[in-house]
Formats: structure tokens, C-alpha cells, sequence
């Protein structure tokens, strides 16, 4: 029996939006409680999506008759008494308007007591939510925003690319012109450069599992790091007197070593790490007071990122 109708209609890209569709129609609640869900179950026709089955009981319980006379591109009877229905013939279609006027005649074919107008409604609000939108993310920040969409449903993952679309993050303020710089006020140099190394090899040691391009030292890396920080809330997860201590003066000598080696930077060491700085052509940037604004909320990974600083720090040091 299923194996006939997967042949029919196999699953597809197109096929997992329509999943995206039957998650906005609440399956399996529809808009019931769990327990009354759980007590009557599918005991009458809640919804009719582009391809049902529907058991031999809820089949009888609507009538056999009114559901083989259903208006839709093919109804079959299974051998168990359930009966296959497809209301369009092709599921890349499934939100189109004319599939969704055929979706909505089968449906208050079988349940007459709905209105046509009011379903349609319903289904046109669907298809709105689903329509593809073409991802057009803030450049400096790209690479991590077109990660953001799949960690939400389905049914919300078009909506997610529209908001990131709109979203640009404050332009990064932790520099300054080259003039202005701090100079540098260590008695040993090389003492200070070591610490700061030894620093990035935290953030290495942290890392190297979930986040195996850590060892690299890449811009990539910066991006994979900004995601996985985001994607485990860390910032909001973790004591704060840990992060400030330990996840603080890691990130930002992680993100001043990769300025150094892909930038061509130099670090201008201070006595106090914060006022580190790491010039790159007429600017000099400011890596741990970028990453201590950078772990103050999972929204200031995205507001603060690594991946945003480093490629602006990239243009400027074209010119």
C-alpha cells in the first residue's frame, strides 16, 4: 500500500514544504489541546493537506461514498478500507494558487459545513508564509546569517531569511586611527606576545571538537566559531565570571592572531590585555574589547561577531 503511492509520489525538496504546510495547520492538534488530541484522535476530517490517507474508521465516519466522490486529482481505495487522496499532481506545485483552490474544494467537500472562502483564506495565508524569499544578508556577515535559517521549523524558515534580510549590525567601534593608537607599555614584548598566544591555544582546546577549523586560524574559522557559540547560547549558558575570565582573553587573542597572520597585523602590547591592540595598515584594532562586548548575549554574538570585524578590518586594509 505505501509502496504504491511513494512510487507515485516520491519525496522531495517540494515534498518537505508541504511537511512545512502541515506544520502550520497544527498537525496533529489542530488547534486542540494534547489531551483532548489525545482523547478523539483523528475522529473527523481536521484538515486536508496535498496528499492524505485517511483510515478505514475516519473513511466510514465521513461516509465512503463522499469520500470517493471527493473533487481531486486522485482518490484510491486501499486495500485495508483506507482510502489515498491527492488533491494536486505534483507536489512542487502544492502552494500555487490552483492547487490550493483544488486543496480547498476537497476539503469542505469533506466537511461541508466550512466555507470555501474562509479556507481559502487560510490556504492563501500559508502560501504567503512559504513563499521562497532570496536571502540578501548584510555582506560582512553573510557567511553567518545564511546558517541562522535552519534553526528554526520548517514552517518559519522563509520568514527567518526576510528578518535576517533586514538586519544589519552596528558598524564595529573597537579601533582606532593609527595616530591614536596606545603604545605599547611592556617591559618585555615577546613575554606579552607569548601570553596572548597562549590565550588563542585556550580557545583552540576549547573548540577543537565541536568546531574542528579552530586549528586553522582562517577568517572560516572566525564564522564557525561565531556559529557555535550562537547555536549553544553560550553567552547566556555559561557563568558569567567564567566567560569574563577564561572565554574572553581567548576569543580576543583567537581574533588578533588571525588579523596578525591573514592582515599582515602586528599586536602594540599593553601591561593591561583589554588595550591590546593589533594594527593593521592606517588602524589599529581592539580584539578583547571586541570579544568581551562580543559574549555578553547570545544577540551580541550576531551584533559583535568575529566574522563582522575581521572583514572590515579586511577592506580597510586595502586602502
Amino acid at each position: 500500500m505505501v509502496r504504491t503511492w511513494a512510487i507515485h509520489y516520491p519525496v522531495t525538496h517540494a515534498t518537505a514544504h508541504s511537511v512545512a504546510d502541515r506544520e502550520l495547520a497544527d498537525f496533529p492538534n489542530f488547534g486542540r489541546d494534547d489531551e483532548t488530541t489525545y482523547q478523539d484522535g483523528f475522529d473527523k476530517i481536521y484538515e486536508v493537506c496535498w496528499l492524505n490517507v485517511f483510515g478505514a474508521k475516519l473513511v466510514d465516519t465521513v461516509g465512503r461514498e463522499r469520500m470517493r466522490s471527493t473533487p481531486a486529482h486522485r482518490v484510491e481505495e486501499l486495500p485495508d478500507g483506507s482510502i489515498l487522496l491527492v488533491t494536486w499532481p505534483t507536489a512542487a506545485d502544492f502552494a500555487t494558487e490552483a492547487a490550493r483552490v483544488a486543496q480547498a474544494r476537497a476539503w469542505v467537500h469533506l466537511r461541508p459545513d466550512l466555507d470555501f472562502n474562509t479556507v481559502m483564506a487560510i490556504l492563501r495565508e500559508r502560501s504567503a508564509i512559504l513563499a521562497p524569499v532570496e536571502p540578501r544578508f548584510a555582506p560582512d556577515v553573510a557567511a553567518l546569517l545564511s546558517r541562522l535559517p535552519e534553526y528554526v521549523s520548517l514552517a518559519q524558515h522563509q520568514r527567518r531569511i526576510a528578518e535576517l534580510n533586514a538586519y544589519v549590525p552596528p558598524e564595529p567601534d573597537e579601533w582606532l586611527p593609527l595616530d591614536a593608537a596606545l603604545p605599547s607599555d611592556v617591559a618585555d614584548p615577546k613575554a606579552a606576545l607569548d601570553q596572548y598566544a597562549s590565550f588563542a591555544e585556550r580557545l583552540v582546546a576549547l573548540l577543537h571538537t565541536p568546531v574542528p577549523s579552530v586549528f586553522k586560524g582562517s577568517p572560516e574559522s572566525l564564522t564557525d566559531i561565531d556559529f557555535h557559540f550562537w547555536k549553544e547560547s553560550f553567552p547566556d549558558t555559561f557563568e558569567r565570571h567564567n566567560i569574563d575570565a577564561t572565554a574572553v582573553p581567548a576569543i580576543g587573542a583567537y581574533l588578533g592572531e588571525v588579523l596578525v597572520r591573514h592582515l599582515g597585523g602586528q599586536w602594540l602590547p599593553r601591561k593591561n590585555w583589554m588595550e591590546a591592540q593589533v594594527r593593521v595598515g592606517d588602524r589599529v584594532w581592539l580584539p578583547f574589547a571586541r570579544a568581551h562586548r562580543y559574549m555578553r548575549s547570545t544577540q551580541a554574538l550576531l551584533d559583535h561577531s568575529l566574522t563582522q570585524l575581521y572583514r572590515v578590518a579586511e577592506r580597510h586594509a586595502r586602502y
